[in-house]
């Protein structure tokens, strides 16, 4: 049979199919955004939360996603922010404009405090890897921090610090936002408890390699422990540096630094004997927090997942569970409100930090992880025991 088809026939035909198709397509797949430091001295840090995101979607994905009926593909589009605020903003909208994400993840702060600016005025959800209180604390409606808040870390640390070590604190923490969150609440609560701040002494973790300068400053104030903390490879610069300009002191490390990571660069936790920080995650002997080190391994062969990577590994999930029970993957709304009743849905192997739930704020429930070094050895212990 010979049929012929003239121009405008061929192409009304063609308008056809897109009508059709196009929509189709344009909702198949689920954009999630990223803006964090792929880039700089907090590199591996942006790196490990965007790992645990993409160790997140390949498993949705293999397993298949489906919403009110539709079957879906979870696509992670990444961008570089140097952990720069000014950036992050830039980034999100690129992200919401070009890649129309419902939801967009920021590793920091600062970045997080940015977007909050116009999130809900351009109706994203937010979600904010950073344990600072003020990130649910201003009222956001399209906010979920993923961490527990670092303020229950704190009487603990101070607690540990000064018994073992003394009374005098010289601060060498970064310069960036959350470092100072850290430090707003730190400081006074070790003043209270009759300590001593004899320097403050904030060093540029980010965008620096050699310590020696600010870590001879700090240590020429004699203190008895150093508050540091920042990504891990730069805060475990600062803890060799200090050791080897003759430190004998203790460190308490803020929950973003992990011990583990840390050991990496010093040579094994030697150097960290008596810190307090938070519980390595391949230091947790929980079944679920092991089988997702396991899975994890397998996935990234030679890695060592962090909080980071287990964390926003369960965010993505959470985003993903909340969409099922909103029945929607774009109305951010309607997947905010669900958030409490998806985390209660999570399976243990999608939740090796066990969150509890979400509060009505938007912040995570969970216990959180203390850990000291104890002859050259991980020793996780209770809050209770340490306040």
């Amino acid at each position: 049979m010979n049929v012929k088809l003239n121009v405008k026939q061929v192409a009304a035909a063609a308008a056809f199919g897109l009508a059709f198709a196009a929509p189709a397509f344009a909702q198949e797949v689920v954009k999630i955004g990223f803006s964090g430091p792929l880039s700089g001295g907090a590199a591996l840090y942006g790196k490990n939360v965007l790992d645990g995101m993409q160790m997140a979607v390949a498993e949705i994905n293999a397993a298949g996603f489906e919403v009110a009926g539709k079957k879906y593909k979870f696509e992670i589009v990444a961008l570089d922010d140097k952990y720069n605020p000014s950036e992050t903003a830039i980034n999100a909208q690129r992200l919401v404009q070009e890649s129309k994400t419902p939801a967009i993840l920021v590793p920091h702060s600062g970045g997080g405090l940015a977007l909050q600016v116009n999130n809900e005025q351009n109706k994203y959800l937010l979600l904010s890897y950073t344990s600072v209180p003020q990130i649910t604390a201003r009222g956001n409606k399209l906010t979920l921090r993923i961490p527990p808040e670092f303020t229950s870390y704190v009487p603990a640390f101070v607690k540990h610090a000064m018994t073992k070590y003394g009374k005098n604190l010289a601060f060498a923490h970064g310069d960036h936002d959350y470092a100072k969150a850290w430090t707003a609440v730190f400081k006074p609560a070790w003043e209270a408890a009759g300590g001593k701040v004899v320097i403050e002494n904030p060093m540029s973790y980010n965008r620096a390699a050699d310590f020696y300068s600010g870590v001879s400053r700090a240590l020429a104030a004699k203190p008895d422990v150093m508050f540091i903390g920042g990504a891990s490879e730069p805060t475990g610069l600062v803890v060799k540096q200090a050791r080897e300009l003759g430190f004998k002191g203790g460190f308490v490390i803020i929950d973003q630094a992990k011990m583990d990571e840390m050991a990496k660069v010093i040579g094994g936790y030697g150097p960290l004997e008596g810190s307090i920080g938070v519980l390595p995650l391949v230091e947790d002997k929980t079944p679920d927090a092991q089988n997702f080190v396991a899975r994890f391994q397998k996935a990234y062969p030679g890695r060592i997942p962090s909080s980071e990577v287990s964390l926003n590994y369960t965010a993505v999930y959470l985003t993903a569970e909340a969409m099922k029970v909103a029945g929607t993957v774009t109305d951010a709304t309607a997947i905010r409100a669900a958030l409490d009743k998806a985390a209660k849905q999570l399976t243990p192997a999608h939740n090796p930090n066990s969150l509890d739930g979400v509060d009505e704020k938007g912040g995570t429930l969970a216990d959180t992880r203390v850990a000291v070094i104890e002859n050259g050895k991980v020793k996780e212990v209770k809050l209770s025991s340490l306040k």
